[in-house]
């Protein structure tokens, strides 16, 4: 068994394959002895057929007495019952990979009783003075041979083992007969055994190369899997760290938007309001960048859904161009918007973030000459932004829809932007199903075309497309409670809702509100809460005690500086108003405005 276990070892896969792990090259083993016990029992059947049938065709004729043919039979039967045995036990053990060498030296064994079955024709099956019938008991051992390789060659030793006790023995009877005949047979068996043997070997090998492969693609699945894991862990790992930093950073850049909003309220030199404008514009400027990872953040959440409605595409281009014209007329480049008098089906919010986004890196690219901004009619509307700009090389042209990635800007000057608007273009049109596509040609300029779908109805909208950002001119005194866990946010707060004549309750969280108001009978007219409190407690929590407190729906205002994907999801799903930090003046204001108009107001 130990020279038999060598063997086994010996068995390489073929040079210059890329070494194997023990694992590995157990698991090649493995498939191997496998195969052996797949294929073992039709060949099984068919040796116990043969045999039958030969020894008892050869006793039918008188070529040999009764006693031979059930003794060679006998041996087949007992080898043939031996291997079903040990199929049976094979298939009750479910074995193990590293347990090959086990059941390779069985199926060897097996192999090996067969083979000397059939070579003891030689003493029972040959008829003296029937060289005919002597030749068909080497056909049919021959046969038997040739037949044994699809069910033993997958493992070399078994075939061996079976091919040389089988053949063996034909030869060296031939040889002792001493006459040209015979030794014309032992010739032809002896070319026989070595043809079968290199049969057998190029199988077996075809085989080991084809399992090898097998196992070296999963192997490339795997690392291709354990690749992508790594991937996606890093940017999970990016999403929380922007997550965290964004939150981080907001809250004092938002308290600065504050304090700006109520010193600029204060009387003052000309020199100091032009420092508070030069803050102010710094600000701005930052929060842009917070409000861009934002967007970014809540498309890959997926809590973006698309609202589509018909409007007029004219007035929302209009807009466009009416604030990235003060851009291009500092660099003297002429901004022309052909008018168009088509109604679209679209979400206004989503598409007018798309067309800004082309129409502003238009306007920061540009540097002399002039941008085009049309529709075409067909099928679809083409909305499409010309420019004379420097264009952008058939090497960039995906390039610059990924995150940060800006063409001519390694010095990553503020005024071209962020790197970002691309990005956000190119998740919008994916969510709204409207192809972005691009032309360009470097050193001429560049053409964006976005298919926006022409709506069926014919409406009226003389007003255009509501914008968002309006501050309407409302005013009365409030009372609102501030809740934020941040004293320079409640600071901040008390001063700019008190300098617009608001009255202002702030605590630091949910049990501090009640403690302040307790014995209070009238409800406020608005809760500003942050979503973070200390402890662990949130700003939904807060905002419902106070709801319970006062029994109705207090209109409220939920602020956040997180970017993180599943808490953008439960802060949507919450009802209440979400602003995300840092919020501009105009923007809170616009919104406590519109959530307190006397029966405009919605609770939320």
């Amino acid at each position: 068994m130990a020279h038999l276990a060598d063997i086994f070892s010996s068995h390489r896969p073929k040079p210059g394959r890329a070494a194997m792990s023990r694992e590995q090259l157990d698991f090649l083993r493995f498939e191997q002895v496998a195969a052996f016990y797949r294929n073992a029992a039709p060949g099984a059947f068919g040796s116990l057929f043969a045999a039958v049938i030969l020894a008892g065709m050869l006793f039918y004729i008188g070529g040999i007495p009764l006693r031979s043919m059930l003794i060679f039979d006998a041996l087949v039967g007992t080898s043939i019952a031996g291997r079903f045995v040990l199929l049976r036990a094979y298939a009750r053990a479910k074995p193990e990979h590293a347990d090959w060498r086990r059941w390779g030296i069985a199926a060897t064994l097996s192999a090996l009783a067969g083979g000397v079955a059939w070579g003891s024709a030689t003493l029972f099956l040959m008829v003296d003075g029937r060289a005919d019938l002597q030749l068909l008991v080497f056909l049919t051992a021959a046969g038997m041979s040739a037949g044994s390789i699809t069910a033993f060659g997958t493992f070399l030793p078994a075939y061996y083992c079976s091919l040389f006790p089988m053949m063996v023995p034909t030869v060296i009877w031939s040889m002792f007969q001493s006459d040209t005949l015979h030794w014309t047979y032992a010739i032809l068996s002896l070319l026989w055994i070595v043809i079968m043997a290199m049969l057998a070997r190029t199988f077996s090998r075809i085989l080991v190369e084809s399992l090898s492969l097998q196992f070296e693609n999963l192997s490339l699945a795997n690392s291709l899997r354990q690749q992508k894991e790594v991937a996606e862990a890093a940017n999970v790992a990016k999403s929380r760290f922007l997550a965290a930093a964004s939150h981080d950073l907001r809250q004092p850049v938002h308290a600065i938007e504050m304090f700006v909003g109520a010193l600029a309220g204060q009387p003052m030199s000309s020199d100091a309001r032009r420092l508070v404008g030069q803050i102010k514009g710094s600000v701005d400027s930052l929060g842009g960048l917070f409000n861009s990872i934002l967007d970014i953040s809540r498309l890959d959440a997926g809590i973006v859904d698309a609202r589509p409605r018909p409007f007029p595409i004219a007035p929302l281009l209009e807009r466009i161009c009416r604030d990235e014209r003060q851009v291009a007329d500092r660099k003297n480049v002429d901004v022309r918007l052909m008018h168009s008098s088509a109604i679209v089906e679209a979400d206004p919010v989503l598409l007018e973030r798309i067309l800004r986004n082309l129409i502003s890196n238009a306007a920061r690219y540009t540097e002399a000459g002039r941008i085009l901004i049309g529709c075409r009619r067909g099928k679809r509307l083409s909305i499409e932004v010309w420019d004379t700009g420097p264009g952008i090389s058939e090497a960039h042209r995906e390039l610059i829809f990924q995150e940060f990635f800006q063409v001519g800007n390694s010095e990553r000057s503020r005024t071209r932007g962020l790197g970002l608007g691309l990005a956000i273009v190119r998740r919008l049109s994916g969510i709204l199903h409207m192809p972005v596509t691009l032309e360009s040609v470097q050193g001429k300029g560049s053409a964006f075309k976005v298919s926006v779908p022409l709506s069926v109805e014919a409406i009226e909208m003389p007003h255009g497309v509501p914008d968002d950002s309006a501050v309407f001119d409302f005013q009365r005194k409030l009372r609102i409670f501030v809740i934020d866990d941040e004293p320079e946010i409640q600071v901040a707060m008390q001063a700019l809702l008190g300098a617009w004549g608001h009255a202002v309750v702030a605590a630091g969280s949910g049990d501090d509100i009640i403690a302040q108001i307790d014995g209070m009978k009238t409800p406020p007219d608005l809760v500003i809460s942050d979503y973070r409190l200390r402890g662990g407690e949130n700003g939904l929590h807060a905002i419902k005690r106070l709801r319970e407190r006062f029994d109705g729906g207090l209109p409220a205002i939920l602020i956040t500086g997180d970017t993180a994907p599943d808490r953008l999801r439960e802060a949507a799903a919450s009802g209440c108003f979400l602003m995300h930090k840092p919020i501009s003046n105009a923007r809170l204001r616009a919104a406590i405005t519109n959530l307190t108009k006397p029966d405009e107001g919605r609770p939320v």
